[in-house]
């Protein structure tokens, strides 16, 4: 039997990646006690991140196996125990990672989308020293103490040997009375040699690294040790203070450095991600000659009011990021192309490789994305890799730059074999035949099959008993499989699996007498099956694998419709509408694309009106349709595909078949003592003191239902500038409007 450590991801079965998940948290956790706190790393830094990277990849592909003790939540090491303990009032968190240009660009997106910014954003960029965290709490002036980050709660108390590093004031002035000064100990490159030159001419132990060195140095016991290592301190951040340094991140970093603090000079304020990138490449470029190891930039939103509300993740905060530097690249030759089908009919190339090892891990798979990428062609049109394609036995370089799945990056044409083809995209599915096509404006060709292709039937089997649905247990991925096989007992679709035990006690082939199965295991099923038969509606509605309906879609759509039979009233109200959507979107991308014909485009301009006629919209269905694209978090995309797959027979009957085995349990309020708890709140206009998400959730928070169409249900409008056809409704029935300042003091600026 292969070693799990050994199989690509989407291989894996159930067991083996329950063995592997056990591995990487054995792994991992050995890891991280010996770089933060034996200060001895045992593998790369390639090494561990390609470790965590695997740990996340099988925790997205089997997330009901995830470990409490997960890799994926822990931040640091536990402190030693020959170290006193300090409890941060602050947690020292760690940043989350971007490894491409695309990253950054899409961290710059979604903190801009989180704040309801259309504008750039400033930020900081500076260089992330490779050393070790530690915190300075500062009261009246003087050092209180000083701590490791440890796990991110509780550090390890080094406080004598901090005062030590010459970078690190004994007393402040000016600063507030309670201040905590965060930042990295290091050790310059030339110190370090000079260090292990003196270790190795006294017999002692000599460092891997000048990380190594500087964090076993400040982690002595002896601060006399400590006092003869020649540390360094830059300061970049801060913990508690009792008042604000400064308003912006880079004018509070100004504020540290003339407390007299070192700050490092190639901290830079940049306007946008094309700022950020600039000043990445400068620093990228020079890193060999700073005379200390760094391994990337971190970028900070430079307003720190606007980094308080953008909060806080589990384990890092929403407003930085580090930008790390490329990890290795090989070339290695490209054996075959594989089809793989998934839930959504998606058909995704794999590339098959000549195993290479790339940063540490063997790596025999990549991702070709979709058919454009093979072709060299990007998601507009342009050209990728110079518009060079990607055949079956190219050599080609592959590389892994954080990605769970490596990517291929070039092709090298003077080694491409004399008869390598160009790849022929299929046209079918290769699991079921079925016509396998490519929407307008869709990257990705799809299977038609729907539930007759087994690979998605599979694949949707496997999503709905997953931890985010309907997390059965005992039931996973390989369970699945097995059943949808199985000629006694077959699942194949949801509501099979709520009739196994009645088919089971019908079977003269009993479930518990078969291979891998017995008496107490069959009945641990049936009973955890039973278990959910009553379910939360937003589990179901996740449950179903419909496309775009992610976790959190499906937990809004539970708490604006409340129950089941309510949202699929309203969707069969909306259908017309939706209908009428669609064909104006067709019609109108139909008249772009003939703009430069104006005869043509008189025509399909007539031919769109007509179509539009022929999808007269009935009041409801318009108002039931405008209900639900209202809705926060739910656009026109979302919503067309809610409506086609209730609108499907199939699909469709396959739902009535699973609900009626359930009962969906309706969202709870979240507060039932708020003036807002039970009322349906609509927002419109311009929110100026805090962006339509956050108004949201709090209302939310507060138990209220927030709608975006104003209807006779409606009981509050709360109305900013700009505020047109929905206030004009809301007089026009009565319903109550207040502005912003109105909302705020109704819920009491909770």
């Amino acid at each position: 039997m292969a070693d799990p450590e050994t199989i690509d991801v989407e291989a894996l079965d159930e067991a083996q990646a329950r063995a592997e998940l056990d591995r990487l948290a054995d792994a991992l956790s050995a890891a991280n006690q010996a770089y933060h706190a034996a200060d001895a790393p045992e593998i790369s830094d390639a090494d561990y991140d390609a470790m965590k990277r695997r740990n996340a990849a099988i925790e997205a592909r089997f997330p009901h196996l995830k470990r409490s003790d997960s890799p994926t939540d822990m931040v640091g090491a536990a402190p030693s125990e020959g170290f006193g303990k300090i409890t941060h009032a602050v947690r020292m968190l760690s940043l989350g990672n971007a490894f491409d240009d695309a990253d950054v660009t899409e961290f710059d997106r979604s903190v801009r989308k989180y704040l309801g910014q259309d504008g750039p954003l400033a930020y900081t960029g500076e260089p992330k020293i490779d050393g070790l965290s530690l915190t300075i709490r500062y009261e009246g002036g003087a050092i209180v103490h000083a701590a490791t980050r440890g796990d991110g709660a509780v550090g390890e108390n080094v406080t004598a040997n901090a005062r030590t590093i010459d970078d690190i004031p004994e007393r402040l002035t000016g600063a507030p009375e309670v201040l905590e000064v965060r930042g990295e100990v290091y050790m310059s490159h030339a110190d370090f040699a000079a260090l292990n030159e003196r270790q190795a001419e006294a017999g002692a132990k000599t460092f891997a690294n000048p990380r190594n060195a500087a964090a076993g140095s400040l982690r002595q016991l002896d601060p006399a040790i400590t006092a003869a290592r020649p540390l360094r301190f830059f300061a970049y951040a801060w913990g508690e203070t009792s008042a604000p340094l400064a308003e912006t991140q880079m004018a509070a970093i100004e504020r540290l450095a003339d407390l007299g603090f070192r700050t490092n000079p190639l901290t830079r304020l940049c306007e946008g991600p094309e700022a950020l990138l600039a000043h990445y490449a400068e620093i990228e470029q020079a890193r060999a000659t700073l005379g200390y190891d760094i391994d990337g930039v971190v970028y900070k939103v430079n307003d720190l009011a606007l980094q308080g509300r953008l909060g806080f993740r589990s384990t890092t905060p929403r407003w930085a990021i580090a930008h790390k530097f490329p990890a290795e690249l090989a070339w290695t030759r490209l054996e075959a192309i594989d089809i793989q089908v998934g839930r959504t009919g998606a058909l995704s190339p794999v590339a098959r490789l000549a195993p290479v090892t790339v940063g540490g891990v063997v790596v025999s798979n990549a991702t070709l994305h979709n058919e454009d990428y093979i072709a060299g062609r990007g998601a507009d049109g342009s050209e990728i890799r110079g518009g060079k394609d990607i055949r079956i036995g190219d050599w080609v370089q592959v590389y892994r730059a954080g990605d769970v799945i490596p990517k291929v990056a070039d092709v090298d044409l003077s080694k491409r074999p004399k008869d390598a083809a160009p790849f022929a995209f299929p046209e079918t599915c290769p699991e079921c035949g079925s016509e396998a096509v490519r929407e307008e404006g869709d990257a990705v060709r799809r299977c038609t099959g729907g539930l007759i292709c087994p690979a998605q039937a599979v694949e949707k089997l496997k999503h709905f008993v997953s931890r985010a649905a309907f997390d059965i247990e005992g039931l996973g991925a390989k369970q699945v499989e097995a059943f949808y096989e199985d000629d006694q007992l077959p699942v194949k679709e949801p509501s099979d699996i709520f009739t196994l035990r009645q088919r089971d006690a019908d079977n003269l082939t009993k479930l518990a007498n078969r291979d891998g199965w017995g008496e107490t295991s069959a009945g641990n099923l049936f009973r955890a099956i039973d278990e959910r038969r009553e379910i939360a509606l937003e589990r179901l509605i996740f449950g179903l694998g419909i496309r775009h309906a992610g976790e959190v879609a499906a937990k809004d759509l539970a708490r604006h419709y409340g129950s089941w039979e309510a949202m699929t009233q309203a969707l069969d109200t909306a259908r017309p509408a939706a209908e009428a959507h669609r064909a104006a979107d067709l019609a109108a991308e139909a008249e772009r694309e003939a703009a430069a014909d104006e005869g043509r485009r008189a025509r399909l301009a007539e031919a769109r009106a007509k179509a539009m006629a022929e999808h007269a919209v009935p009041e409801e269905a318009g108002e039931a349709w405008a209900d639900l694209i209202g809705t926060d978090g739910i656009g026109p995309t979302l919503a067309l595909s809610l409506s086609d797959a209730f609108a499907n027979p199939e699909e469709r009957a396959a739902m009535d078949r699973l609900v009626a085995h359930l009962t969906p349990v309706a969202p709870e309020a979240q507060a039932t003592n708020s003036p807002v708890a039970g009322k349906t709140v609509v927002f419109t206009g311009t929110l100026e003191k805090m962006t339509r998400a956050e108004a949201k959730a709090r209302a939310e928070a507060l138990g209220a239902k927030v709608s975006g169409s104003v209807s006779a249900k409606t009981d509050l409008l709360v109305a900013g500038p700009g505020a047109g056809s929905k206030a004009t409704k809301a007089a026009e029935l009565g319903i109550e409007t207040i502005d912003e300042d109105g909302w705020l003091e109704l819920i009491g600026g909770r």
